[in-house]
């Protein structure tokens, strides 16, 4: 379950940076979407794992 959060982490992390800055101007509204969609699904599975929830496992 953790191993979920992680990557979503990542993607978040990964779209937040091409969307908030000059990298990827052109998409940076597409990015910025998907930084929001993968911080919402980490915090979701990240609260999850701490519940100790095995649902993606």
């Amino acid at each position: 379950m953790l191993y979920w959060a992680l990557v979503f982490a990542l993607i978040a992390i990964v779209a937040g940076v091409l969307g908030f800055t000059n990298v990827a101007a052109g998409a940076a509204s597409v990015s910025k979407l998907l930084f929001g969609i993968f911080l919402v699904l980490f915090l979701i599975v990240l609260v999850m794992a701490l519940l100790g929830v095995t649902a993606l496992g």
